[in-house]
């Protein structure tokens, strides 16, 4: 029975992503910036329920321009944070340019590609990081680096963090949590070890009664720390407030 549900959900999944590539490549350059990101917000909202997810998002938000920096559990966290937060341009590592049709919605909302294994690189994201903050915009980082179980929170990396240091730009925290009856933390959702995009794809479109927690935490000012201490505290603030399993 599940099968036959994740069949449905995965010819739905592909009708809306077509549905994306045909607005992204015949009209998105003609919306203005508040049009485009109520495209993103729609879009993103609709992928989840398409998918079966159920959106929570409680939380204020800081105005703009601020660092987004969320904890990292699934490939669909970038959608579950889009659907509340659709002004957020993401940074995301560089293959994902390269997915099929995926790609170039991603490039389309502005995402700001990395090489992860190339430092060079990561201090050419940094300043366009800055660049975009100090222009007024709202960025959204993974300071993990890579996705993780949801709980415990992996060892946050700084290096990004410098640009809302050099901008005087707050952080505002959020904390992402996959949830399922009876499992504070989905393996559903899951993106972990070996496990291939398909697989993952596979686990949420049979999931059942799956949902994506979107909790943005209050803003946390930057001015007269470093990057180190930065991260330990916002380690700090996101690590208490994940539930205990």
């Amino acid at each position: 029975m599940r099968a036959l549900v994740g069949l449905w959900r995965a010819l739905r999944m592909l009708a809306h992503i077509a549905h994306g590539v045909f607005i992204v490549q015949m009209r998105w350059s003609g919306f203005d910036t508040p049009t485009k990101q109520r495209h993103v917000g729609w879009w993103s909202g609709k992928l989840l329920r398409v998918l079966g997810v159920r959106l929570e998002s409680p939380g204020p938000q800081a105005p703009a321009p601020r660092l987004i920096t969320a904890n990292h559990i699934s490939w669909l966290d970038i959608a579950a944070m889009h659907a509340v937060m659709p002004e957020a341009r993401f940074v995301s590592k560089a293959d994902i340019a390269t997915w099929p049709l995926v790609g170039s919605l991603a490039t389309a909302v502005g995402t700001l590609y990395i090489e992860r294994a190339s430092k060079r690189d990561a201090l050419r994201v940094v300043h366009k990081t800055a660049e975009a903050l100090a222009a007024g915009e709202t960025v959204a980082v993974f300071p993990e680096g890579t996705t993780g179980p949801g709980y415990p929170l992996l060892p946050l990396h700084g290096n990004l963090l410098q640009a809302a240091i050099s901008t005087h730009t707050p952080l505002q925290p959020v904390v992402l949590r996959w949830h399922q009856p009876g499992q504070p933390y989905s393996e559903a959702a899951q993106y972990i070890g070996q496990m291939s995009l398909m697989e993952s794809l596979w686990r949420i479109l049979t999931a059942k009664d799956l949902a994506v927690e979107v909790r943005s935490l209050p803003a946390m000012p930057t001015e007269g720390l470093d990057r180190r201490h930065l991260a330990e505290a916002l380690a700090e603030t996101i690590s208490n407030a994940l539930p205990r399993p």
